[in-house]
């Protein structure tokens, strides 16, 4: 079942909207957020919701992705390369936040719990995220 949130209201889907066809407009260039928000006339928060609900939108409806990348900003419908490359960004950036809870908070917990028995559930499952998006980012 979906989350429930703001990225599901109507002011939002009109933001994805605006923000859609500016982003359409500036094909194949990407937008950098400031642009974004000059180009769309909406403010930084109202771009916030609308690139959320955006991403849920093309999610359901299955048109081309959107990507962020620190050169172009935010593209639709990228081609192979610039894709991979934000996929390989974002599950590499995905694997160093889930080592650095593991280091920096499962594994202290399990230290002073060594018999716990969610905490060596937790173990057993982030080391099998940990491993799989290890073998995801070195692909």
């Amino acid at each position: 079942m979906p989350r429930a949130s703001r990225r599901r209201g109507e002011a939002a889907q009109r933001h994805a909207d605006t923000l859609r066809f500016v982003l359409f407009e500036a094909r194949p260039a990407g937008l950098l957020f400031p642009q974004l928000t000059r180009a769309s006339g909406l403010s930084p928060s109202q771009v916030r919701s609308g690139l959320a609900a955006l991403r849920d939108i093309i999610a359901e409806i299955g048109w081309p992705p959107l990507i962020w990348t620190r050169a172009d900003g935010y593209q639709l419908g990228a081609e192979r390369a610039a894709l991979e490359a934000y996929e390989r960004a974002v599950l590499t950036e995905k694997l160093t936040e889930f080592r650095r809870f593991i280091t920096g908070t499962v594994a202290p917990h399990a230290a002073a719990h060594p018999g716990d028995k969610w905490v060596k559930h937790v173990i057993a499952q982030l080391n099998s995220i940990e491993s799989t998006l290890d073998l995801v980012v070195s692909a």
